[in-house]
């Protein structure tokens, strides 16, 4: 999946925001706010932004994966990026900050980094990412799945919103995506989504 193209003609959703219809029938993504980070015509991949993993901060697994940082990551969330090898680790960042052949572009000033030099940068305020957050799993598609939980109303898609990306207001990321909609989470119908 990692630096994936899109083949000519292939309408990518990459650097999206995926948000959840009410109704969509699956507890994992109840009002779930995913970045799609690859998406081609035989799968599609993203983080959840909005769920932080209950019990586990960066400092622990900075800590555990025996990983020095500055500030020793100060308590900051990390997130559950979906249920799909929920021991594997997504640093999101803004693209101020790359690492030739690690970092892959995810979306106009976003990119994913997957490496233990991306954990310690998140805590550097001089030299790592302006923004930053530690997903473990993630989202996945295979083919033609998006698409088709799209048509049927199980997702909204959206413009990706920085703050909606990396602030640690969770409770209401889901009504601020739809906002940036012009959606107001208030008159969704739960009927709307099926997965």
């Amino acid at each position: 999946m990692i630096g994936f193209r899109s083949p000519a003609g292939f309408d990518s959703l990459t650097g999206r925001l995926l948000v959840a219809m009410p109704g969509i029938g699956d507890p994992r993504f109840e009002q779930a706010v995913i970045l799609i980070c690859a998406h081609g015509p035989d799968h599609a991949m993203g983080l959840r932004v909005d769920r932080p993993a209950p019990g586990v901060d960066l400092s622990g697994v900075l800590k555990k994966l025996q990983t020095p940082g500055f500030g020793e990551g100060d308590g900051r969330p990390v997130l559950i990026g979906g249920p799909v090898e929920r021991e594997r680790g997504f640093v999101l960042h803004t693209a101020d900050w790359m690492v030739e052949d690690t970092s892959v572009t995810v979306g106009e000033g976003l990119a994913m980094t997957s490496t233990r030099e991306a954990l310690a940068a998140m805590t550097d305020p001089v030299m790592g990412p302006r923004r930053a957050v530690l997903a473990l799993g993630y989202a996945g598609w295979g083919d033609g799945q998006l698409e088709e939980e799209i048509a049927d109303n199980v997702w909204l898609t959206a413009e990706a919103d920085m703050d909606v990306l990396f602030d640690n207001d969770f409770g209401t990321k889901w009504t601020r995506a739809l906002a940036g909609m012009g959606v107001d989470a208030a008159r969704l119908s739960s009927q709307s989504g099926r997965a």
